[in-house]
């Protein structure tokens, strides 16, 4: 398979890739690594930012080079962007913006559920 420059560079330097620690993580995740798709996001919080913001990102992930570029490229400019609980970009934003063939469209929801799991998390709001 042929990848764009954009996927290659974020799958092969990977940024924000791992985890974060403590209290003040909040962690969502999606998919199952049986399956070939699992992605994990931690967050955190800027300490009393109203809205709130997000100050750090980290992601784990199992899949193909485009779930994880584009998991790379979330997490890497999240950074003071509002925690709300959707994309900063639509899923067919993301697919053009990676060359992600429309086949590998589902792996790409469940970035999109993990992004929304940690950010429900973090603002406190229960899964439904």
């Amino acid at each position: 398979m042929s990848y764009n420059e954009l996927t290659r560079s974020y799958f092969s330097k990977a940024p924000c890739a791992g985890t974060l620690e403590g209290p003040d993580r909040f962690r969502g995740a999606a998919g199952d690594p049986a399956q070939g798709a699992w992605v994990q996001f931690d967050v955190r919080a800027v300490a009393g930012s109203t809205p709130a913001l997000i100050e750090a990102v980290r992601f784990q992930a199992f899949g193909c080079p485009h779930l994880i570029a584009v998991a790379g490229w979330l997490a890497e400019h999240a950074p003071r962007r509002p925690i709300e609980p959707r994309l900063p970009q639509s899923v067919s934003e993301l697919r053009e913006r990676f060359a992600v063939p429309v086949e590998k469209t589902g792996r790409l929801l469940i970035v999109e559920d993990a992004w929304i799991a940690a950010m429900r998390a973090a603002l406190g709001v229960p899964a439904p």
